[in-house]
Formats: structure tokens, C-alpha cells, sequence
């Protein structure tokens, strides 16, 4: 029996909101009747969500015990949602901080329950045996047991999802290598889970009674090889049979460098994930459903779990991405807006445009940039930008757009992230690729009267040292082409668009 009743209302902290299962898990606990507080670093990031207005929304970090011990105020539940993702050579120590810091405040605010995501260990493998990622993730559950709150660890190994880094590697990988040579990962034994089930059971653990501290292994009703997982998505897809060829001499370094370059998934992200593939990750028990039963119909298969994933991509109902997120090291300075900015160059490039069309047809082509839609200039060039991106370490251009028309801050868009959106009138980009210093990139839609509109444009890159002004000087010469081109192609595919906002044939 659980501790409360059924109908009482429960206030849950949510970390993580702006990330992939956090930013899901949200609308899962409002729905349940529960009241909701989410803790971010940039509280902005969460304000396009359709459900801001039903949350409360704190600025601070888990790194900072200040902020989380104000978060935790009344809560009963706190999900902790957050990882360093090991991109640092100290992201190991980061977590085990956080853990703790999380821990005790929430024993010092008198929470009844955290709940917390990790990931699936082999059983009978000695943890230093474990890649890095997912020896962190078992201290941070271990840490949070530890903490004297009741604590619930769910441990998933794959999570299937439309827009989860996982899926996302098995689909590009899939769809776009008819014959693969791979690593011997491939044979290695997974329980795969469909993300509406891990979204039940974190949701469902918000009313656990309150003597239960342990973990829980979750996971689908298949235990699958990364190999039988390709070849299923292929059937699922319409897809030709894929042609799948092992090598054992692909090392993690080198397979993640391989996922990088096939797939939207940076190396950066594929090796913890690549690296958490090279021991089996099988659930050892099914406890979790005497306290969360499963519904008619669940846990989803491994084939339904991708039917209803692709059918999210292909209607572009994608609610959050893995990259919704900002992966560690990528900038995140604001754009110095102060007129007075001290804080060294900040070279501009300015274009414009006159537009025969109304604003609001202006900002349609604005808001669609990026992804499928291009840059609306020499799209080789931006093309090998991107590739060129991908060999220094970073996204690349192939990360794409969550929504196909709609953009919200913090969404990322190829290799930017939207910082800023004034609808109607203003985008603001800024950039997450390997750059010798910032840049942002400034799209506005003004009316011009008459039913007419003008497009500015403005480019800023604030160097970093000596290498960053050679960087801006170099590729200078080429912002009339690139820059300039983008102004006059966006002016003239918001004047050919037809009354009802879609392209003139």
C-alpha cells in the first residue's frame, strides 16, 4: 500500500526539465494530478514549452547547494534528471558533487521521495571494468541511496524515443548504410525500453510507499542484440534488409568517431553511449511492477516502440530531442547586448533586404530555417562548414530542427541554439560549433508599409585571442557570398510564398 492517497496532490521538483526525458516527464506528472517546479540554469529555455504556465520554474544548478536547497522547498518528490555526460576529464567528480549536494538538501527540506534515472550495469562486471559514463551513473544512485531520503533508482539500458540519442544513432545508422562494417557491440545482448514506459514508471514512482529505497531495472518485454535491433528497425521502416559485417578491431575511440560521421549524434555523446555497449545490459528483475503495474498493452515491444517513434519523427511531433540539452563545453555566453560592452571586439556583419510580402510571411521563412529547409545560401559552403565542425569534435550541421516550422529558445537548430525568440520579429542563433571565439546570428522581420516588410540580418563573432581575429579576417571575404546571399534568398522566398503561407509553384 502506498504511503498517501491516491487523489493527493504531490508537488514534484523536476530536474533536467530542459532535457530530453526531463522536458517529457513534465507533462506525465501534471497530468497526474501532481504540481510541478522545475530547477534550470536558464530558466528562459523552458518558457516556449506548451506547459510553462502550469509550472513553476526556479533559476539555479545542481552544483549549487544554495539554489537546490531553495527548490526543495515543500516539495514531497524530487527527480533527479541530470548528468555531466562525461565530456570532461572531471565530469566523474562533478556528479558525485551534485549527488550529494542533492542528497542532503533534500533530507534538510524533508522530502519524502527522489527519484532518479540511471543506467543499466552488467551483472558480475567489476565496476572499474565499466566505461566511465556508466560506472558515474552507478555512484550517483548509489550516492542518492545513501542520502537517508527514500530513494527509488530506475536503471534503463536503451531508451527507444523519437528524438533520443539512442534511437537517433540506430536510425541513421540503419537507414543510411544499407551494408555496415561494425563493431562487435553489435552482438552484445540489450533490453531495450520504449520512452512512454520509462516515462510511466518515474511518474508512477512519485507514490511509492515510503520505506522503499533500492533500484529498479527497467526494461522492455525483448532482449535483443544491437544487430537484431538494425535489422528489426529496417523491417519496421519499409527498409531493404541491412547488410551488417563485424570487425573486432573497432575500439570505442574509433566507433564513436564512426557514429559521428554517420549519424547527428556528435562523438562526443557516441562514446559514452558506444562504450556502454560492450557488455550485455539485461534486466535481472521486474520488481518495479508490484508497485507500478503495467497497463494492458505494456511494456511496448521493441517493433511498436519504433513504429510510434518514426511516426513522432515523420508527423514532426517530436516533443523534445537529445539535443535539447547542451552538450558540455559548448558556449553558452549570452550575447553582450550593453551598448558599453567592455569586453573586447565584437565584429558585425549587417545585411538587409526589401521584401514584397507581408512581415508575417518574412517571419514563416525566418522561424523554417535550418534542417531540411537550408540556410537559403551556397549550400556547399555550409555543408562543409558542418563537416569540417564534425572533424574537430563538434555537432556538425546534421543535428537538424526538432519542429520542421516552430522554433522554441533553447531548441537546437543544426549547429546553433536558439537563444532568443521575439515572434513575429526576432530570431536570434547562437552558435555551438568549434569557433576560436562567440557568434551569433540575428534574423529580423519589420514592416515596411503597403503590405510590405524589410529583412535585416546581423552576424557577430566576439574573438578569442589572437586566433579568433585571424579567424574573423579570414573568412571575411567570403560573408558577401555566404551572409549576403542568405539576405536576398530569404527576401526573395518570403515574397514567392502564396497567401495561405506555403511555397508558390
Amino acid at each position: 500500500m502506498n504511503d498517501h492517497e491516491p487523489t493527493e496532490r504531490l508537488r514534484c521538483l523536476v530536474t533536467g526539465a530542459t532535457g530530453y526525458i526531463g522536458g517529457r516527464l513534465v507533462p506525465e506528472l501534471l497530468t497526474a494530478g501532481h504540481r510541478v517546479r522545475c530547477l534550470a540554469r536558464s530558466p528562459g529555455k523552458l518558457r516556449d514549452h506548451p506547459w510553462a504556465d502550469e509550472v513553476e520554474i526556479v533559476r539555479g544548478d545542481v552544483t549549487d547547494a544554495g539554489s537546490v536547497a531553495e527548490a526543495m522547498r515543500d516539495v514531497d518528490v524530487a527527480y533527479y534528471l541530470v548528468h555531466a555526460l562525461g565530456s570532461g576529464k572531471d565530469f566523474e567528480a562533478a556528479d558525485r558533487r551534485a549527488a550529494r549536494i542533492f542528497g542532503e538538501r533534500a533530507r534538510a527540506a524533508g522530502v519524502r521521495r527522489i527519484v532518479y534515472l540511471g543506467g543499466l550495469t552488467p551483472a558480475g562486471v567489476p565496476e572499474e571494468d565499466l566505461s566511465p559514463h556508466l560506472r558515474s551513473r552507478a555512484e550517483v544512485g548509489r550516492v542518492l541511496l545513501a542520502s537517508g531520503v527514500p530513494t527509488a533508482v530506475l536503471r534503463a539500458a536503451v531508451v527507444i524515443g523519437s528524438g533520443s540519442a539512442s534511437f537517433e544513432m540506430l536510425r541513421h545508422l540503419t537507414e543510411r548504410l544499407p551494408v555496415m562494417v561494425t563493431p562487435s557491440w553489435v552482438h552484445t545482448r540489450i533490453q531495450p525500453i520504449a520512452v512512454r514506459d520509462v516515462l510511466r514508471l518515474l511518474a508512477g514512482c512519485a507514490r511509492l510507499p515510503g520505506d522503499v529505497n533500492r533500484t529498479f531495472d527497467i526494461g522492455g518485454p525483448e532482449v535483443l542484440t544491437y544487430r537484431d535491433m538494425m535489422l528489426r528497425y529496417a523491417r519496421v521502416a519499409g527498409l531493404p534488409p541491412r547488410v551488417i559485417l563485424p570487425v573486432p578491431v573497432l575500439t570505442p575511440g574509433l566507433s564513436s568517431l564512426w557514429v559521428g560521421l554517420v549519424t547527428p549524434v556528435p562523438a562526443s555523446l557516441a562514446r559514452p553511449l558506444t562504450e556502454s555497449l560492450r557488455h550485455e545490459v539485461v534486466c535481472h528483475e521486474r520488481d518495479i511492477t508490484r508497485y507500478v503495474p503495467d497497463p494492458p498493452g505494456h511494456p511496448l515491444g521493441f517493433d511498436e516502440a519504433v513504429r510510434l517513434a518514426l511516426r513522432r519523427v515523420r508527423e514532426a511531433q517530436v516533443i523534445t530531442r537529445w539535443s535539447s540539452a547542451a552538450l558540455p563545453g559548448a558556449p553558452s555566453d549570452p550575447l553582450p547586448t550593453d551598448p558599453d560592452w567592455a569586453g573586447g571586439s565584437l565584429y558585425t556583419d549587417h545585411r538587409g533586404a526589401a521584401v514584397d510580402a507581408p512581415v508575417d510571411e518574412l517571419w514563416r521563412v525566418i522561424e523554417g530555417v535550418g534542417g531540411e529547409n537550408g540556410w537559403y545560401s551556397f549550400p556547399l559552403a555550409w555543408s562543409l562548414r558542418g563537416w569540417l565542425d564534425r572533424l574537430a569534435g563538434g555537432v556538425g550541421l546534421r543535428r537538424g530542427r526538432r519542429d520542421g516550422q516552430r522554433l522554441r529558445v533553447g531548441d537546437s537548430l543544426d549547429f546553433w541554439r536558439v537563444e532568443e525568440i521575439e515572434r513575429g520579429r526576432l530570431l536570434r542563433l547562437r552558435a555551438e560549433m568549434r569557433l576560436p571565439g562567440l557568434a551569433w546570428l540575428e534574423m529580423y522581420a519589420e514592416p515596411d508599409g503597403d503590405g510590405c516588410s524589410r529583412y535585416r540580418q546581423r552576424a557577430l563573432f566576439h574573438p578569442h585571442g589572437l586566433l579568433g581575429q585571424a579567424y574573423w579576417w579570414g573568412v571575411s571575404p567570403f560573408h558577401a557570398v555566404v551572409f549576403g546571399g542568405m539576405a536576398r534568398n530569404i527576401a526573395r522566398a518570403a515574397a514567392r510564398r502564396t497567401p495561405e503561407g506555403a511555397p508558390a509553384r
